[in-house]
């Protein structure tokens, strides 16, 4: 049975009521494995991703798995930004609501109530229902700073994270994420301000370093400075965008080999599909896998065989003739939108017709799929301003110029209604490549339009019928399209060259259009074959440096296979005379 998602011994009530935001009693905290242990060692984890890892993403992506195993999975909220957060109640109110009122002031004791609102019932982020395990990520480069905002959510939240892994540009004009890497003493500071301060554990998300000597130095900084536990990404900070490529999963593997085994470890990288979780939890012996893109591609990643095959009795899990198969993208957003309309607009979804679903009739409306078993919100009045599609009080159509000024999206700052887009073009890649049609609708939808969203949620329906019609008629033809002729024309998947060609991992993910699927980055020697990439002198200086190097290691194979031939060869030969070969002794060699 899974633990309660609060990991304070001594918060008795707290659990048991969904209706205080705050434990009722005095908590002790608990760090480390202890902790780790306490909130159900859970080994699946949803990364914090920028304006991606939202309330109602995390809710969906928990909706996957069975309602008494929510707990069974933590997950990190979008990276905030300290300073802003601690000095600015609107960038708070409009990026983290776990109350209606907001958070006007933080509390000094996490275990305090807060005096502006009582037994105010929770509304949305660190819900104890379904929203927990929690962690809230921050960047920060001042300890005060990372203080102060962390004691705003401390009561909401099981966990403050410091994010230490952003490899943007951003980042290194603000001197926050992986640009901190070079301030080792800030970094100390920064983890043991909140670990000596805050009631709630600290965490910290890093990325490997050049070697591994130096990636356990930087470890170990963070786990003496008081961290509970590391999240690590196996790339370097330069790996980003077209130069991503692979995670070194060794480098993870070598921490978890000299650290402590009361180190708790999370590896990130790599993690494509659901079949990647035990691999590399297996390669690494992390405690726990993380994953980041891949979930924004498949929500459904961490899903387990049972949960599978249950809704594939529902239709919403497709499984082709050749035994691979995925979650129906039209079920998947179909998800999605009832938690948008429970949970934030706070409204009873639509009913509709049931997922086509070859050789059952279609004849009643199906209610919602999403099977978080925990009662809607009542509206109140501080959410009549939130975005409606089916407001009756006005009668008279307005005249045009006000009818967009009204438009849902001029008013709503809700961040679950602003990501919606972005995760639909994730979600929908490779069915919007194909029918261009959605994906024009799709970027003229508007934050909030759920109208809109509904209309596209039908034209996926009509498409993904038409599919799975096609598919039944003439499998051939999707077999052909996902072994490629396209952009895989030319590669060559074999053993040899695993290491420098992304072919054989996207002949292994791809799936019909109509399935999510990840969308499997090219590797920089690729995109620079393709002109996607260019590099500067030093950059392509470093890479002949390599490819040198690669040249001088096949050569040396080569050489030694020949070598055991000619050995053979000899050893055959000895046999046939009957002469006995022997070693000749070190001095009596001669060089030249």
């Amino acid at each position: 049975m899974t633990k309660s998602p609060h990991h304070h011994e001594d918060a008795k009530s707290s659990s048991s009521s969904t209706s205080l935001p705050y434990p009722a009693t005095k908590r002790r905290k608990l760090t480390g494995r202890a902790f780790y242990k306490s909130i159900g060692s859970p080994k699946y984890i949803l990364a914090p991703m920028v304006d991606q890892s939202e309330f109602a993403w995390r809710l969906l992506t928990r909706s996957f798995l069975p309602h008494t195993q929510h707990s069974s999975l933590i997950a990190y909220t979008p990276m905030f930004h300290a300073r802003l957060f601690k000095g600015t109640q609107t960038f708070r109110d409009h990026h983290f609501q776990p109350i209606r009122a907001g958070l006007s002031s933080p509390l000094r004791h996490s275990s305090q109530p807060p005096p502006e609102v009582g037994e105010q019932p929770m509304y949305l982020d660190g819900h104890p229902s379904h929203d927990r395990p929690l962690v809230v990520q921050f960047c920060a480069n001042d300890p005060d700073d990372l203080l102060q905002a962390a004691q705003h959510v401390a009561p909401y939240c099981d966990a403050v994270d410091l994010n230490l892994g952003c490899p943007q540009g951003i980042a290194r004009k603000g001197h926050y994420g992986s640009f901190l890497q070079e301030s080792p003493n800030l970094i100390h500071s920064l983890v043991s301000k909140l670990a000596e301060n805050l009631d709630i554990p600290v965490t910290a998300k890093m990325r490997i370093l050049n070697t591994k000597e130096e990636t356990l130095q930087y470890a170990r900084l963070l786990l003496d400075a008081g961290a509970s536990w590391i999240a690590v990404h196996g790339r370097r900070r330069d790996q980003k965008g077209h130069k991503t490529g692979l995670a070194d999963w060794s480098i993870i593997r070598y921490l978890r080999d000299m650290l402590p085994n009361e180190t708790v470890i999370f590896a990130n990288g790599n993690v494509l599909g659901h079949q990647e979780l035990e691999r590399c939890l297996q390669a690494t012996g992390a405690d726990g896998v993380m994953s980041a893109e891949g979930n924004l591609c498949d929500p459904g990643i961490f899903a387990g065989d049972e949960e599978r095959t249950l809704a594939e009795q529902r239709g919403e899990y497709w499984t082709g003739r050749d035994g691979k198969g995925g979650w129906r993208m039209d079920a998947v957003m179909r998800r999605y939108l009832d938690i948008l309309y429970r949970y934030v607009l706070e409204k009873e979804p639509p009913n509709r017709t049931p997922l086509f679903v070859l050789g059952r009739k279609t004849i009643e409306n199906t209610p919602s799929m999403v099977t978080v078993s925990v009662p809607s919100p009542k509206p109140t009045a501080t959410t009549s301003a939130r975005p409606s599609t089916d407001d009756q009080t006005s009668t008279a159509e307005p005249p045009a110029k006000k009818r967009k000024h009204n438009h849902p999206s001029a008013r709503t700052t809700s961040p679950n209604l602003l990501a919606v887009q972005a995760h639909l073009f994730h979600l929908l890649r490779p069915l919007v490549s194909k029918h261009t049609h959605i994906r024009d609708k799709l970027a003229r939808a508007r934050a909030g339009d759920m109208e809109t969203y509904e209309e596209i949620l039908s034209l996926i329906e009509d498409v993904t019928k038409q599919g799975l019609l096609d598919y039944e008629s003439d499998p051939a033809q999707f077999v052909i399209d996902m072994d490629g002729k396209g952009e895989e024309s030319g590669g060559d998947d074999g053993d040899d060259n695993e290491e420098e060609s992304s072919v054989k991992a996207r002949r292994a993910c791809r799936r019909p259009w109509w399935v999510c699927q990840p969308y499997v980055r090219p590797l920089p020697k690729e995109a620079l074959a393709k002109g996607s990439l260019s590099l500067g002198k030093k950059a392509k200086r470093k890479l002949m440096e390599e490819e040198e190097e690669k040249g001088e290691r096949r050569m040396k194979a080569r050489e030694g296979d020949k070598v055991e031939e000619n050995e053979s060869v000899r050893e055959e030969r000895d046999a046939k005379d009957g002469v006995p070969r022997e070693e000749m002794p070190k001095e009596a060699m001669v060089c030249g």
